[in-house]
């Protein structure tokens, strides 16, 4: 009875409180309420304007280029990011990142679920418990924080952003961008349980860092990072897709394959390679020219190395570092490497023609991991990305590679960077 009476009660104080707002006639404040979009007053006017026109009002977001010690990791010793740079990168995010998501999924697609802040570090972020470096954070799917804005080329009259300075922006910026907003994405709407249970045994959050990119390619990951937990796995996927070089790729591919490939995995191989609009049949290109070490451990017995059937690629030798044979493999335990595959051509890589023997081992071990591996998460997480949102990775990634091949073209005709007023 109490509780009845107390209900209708406050129903009678509402119902008043609102009949007496109701006939409230609200005349003009005598304070002055208008404020500004952007404070005129400020020394940075002309790029708050720019950024107010081109992030809020389209996108609801904010780019915090000012130092924020309340918006910052206090684990790190950290520094501003420079005014120009800051920038040239908020460009860069609009072009290459907002533009590109509009474009294939619709104008509302980025206002629903895009990033709502962007907070710009100078400087790195070094983890005090894993040593590794801190390329960028998310922060409930509302904030990306990006760390070492000062290393992007500086901008300048007639500046030329060339292959290097678009692989720092990659590495740097954009691949934690799209690994962060894929967090967002799968946040929202859920991902496969099947993607983490294909590599379900060999994850570790704990000394991920301590993997080799051998060791993670010939388990099944992407990236050693990927191999922390299957969120990670699951996003760092979607993002080597759109961001990774055409060397980094095939890079891997190779790493993976080089401990066996199922029957019927070539094909399935070799439609990857073209999805990453990649020419086999370059004549310059390092899978046309790479060699395989085959691990050796010593025998006390014979006074030899012998071979351990385990098989690395020397990726110092790929990229031109004719100066060592060695590889840092993951069980640190290899003393010596036998040099005797060198392939001028990727192709007899996977011919299984061999006739000495075969290095690309043809398997049909179920608990064989590496490329078969691969290419079952690959599957998975762009049948996910389609499916849920309408997107296509690889349709991203060669948009995305589009654009930076006319980035020297947008920086001329399309960026302005204001000096301090």
């Amino acid at each position: 009875m109490k509780k009845f009476i107390y209900i209708i009660g406050i129903a009678a104080v509402v119902a008043a409180f609102s009949s007496c707002r109701n006939n409230d006639d609200f005349t003009e404040s005598i304070f002055d309420t208008t404020v500004p979009d952007v404070d005129s007053t400020k020394t940075t006017y002309e790029f708050d304007q720019w950024l107010y026109d081109n992030f809020v009002v389209p996108y609801n977001v904010e780019i915090k280029y000012r130092f924020d010690l309340s918006a910052s990791d206090l684990n790190f010793q950290l520094t501003p990011a420079d005014y120009n740079r800051s920038q040239l990168l908020a460009h860069f995010i609009r072009y290459l990142f907002y533009d590109v998501y509009t474009k294939y999924a619709g104008d509302d697609f980025m206002k629903m679920y895009g990033p709502r802040i962007f907070n710009f570090i100078g400087s790195s972020g070094y983890s005090p418990t894993t040593g590794t470096e801190v390329l960028g954070t998310a922060s409930g799917g509302v904030k990306i924080t990006l760390y070492n804005v000062n290393e992007m080329k500086p901008y300048s009259n007639g500046v030329t952003y060339k292959g290097e300075d678009i692989s720092v922006l990659n590495e740097r910026y954009f691949h934690t961008m799209h690994h962060e907003f894929s967090h967002i994405l799968h946040q929202t709407k859920s991902y496969p349980v099947t993607f983490g249970q294909v590599t379900s045994g060999s994850y570790d959050p704990i000394n991920w860092q301590d993997r080799d990119s051998v060791w993670t390619h010939q388990h099944g990951y992407v990236t050693h990072y990927a191999s922390s937990a299957t969120f990670e796995d699951f996003v760092e996927t979607l993002s080597c897709i759109i961001t990774d070089s055409k060397h980094r790729w095939m890079n891997r591919i190779i790493n993976a394959a080089s401990m066996g490939v199922r029957q019927g995995d070539k094909e399935d191989i070799l439609e990857l390679i073209d999805s990453l609009d990649i020419n086999l049949d370059a004549p310059k290109s390092h899978w046309n020219n790479f060699t395989l070490y085959e691990e050796s451990e010593y025998n006390d017995q014979t006074d030899q190395y012998d071979p351990t059937n385990r098989y690395v690629l020397d990726e110092h030798r790929l990229i031109g570092d004719k100066t060592t044979h060695q590889y840092q493999v993951v069980n640190k335990a290899a003393d010596a490497y036998v040099d005797q595959y060198k392939y001028k051509e990727y192709r007899k890589f996977t011919s299984f023609k061999d006739d000495f023997l075969p290095w690309v081992k043809i398997s049909s071990d179920e608990d064989l991991t590496g490329i078969n591996s691969l290419l079952k998460k690959l599957d998975i997480a762009t049948k996910w990305y389609t499916e849920k949102w309408g997107l296509r990775a690889f349709t991203l990634r060669r948009e995305v590679e589009d654009r930076q091949n006319r980035i020297n073209d947008f920086i001329k005709n399309e960026v302005t960077v204001y000096e301090l007023k």
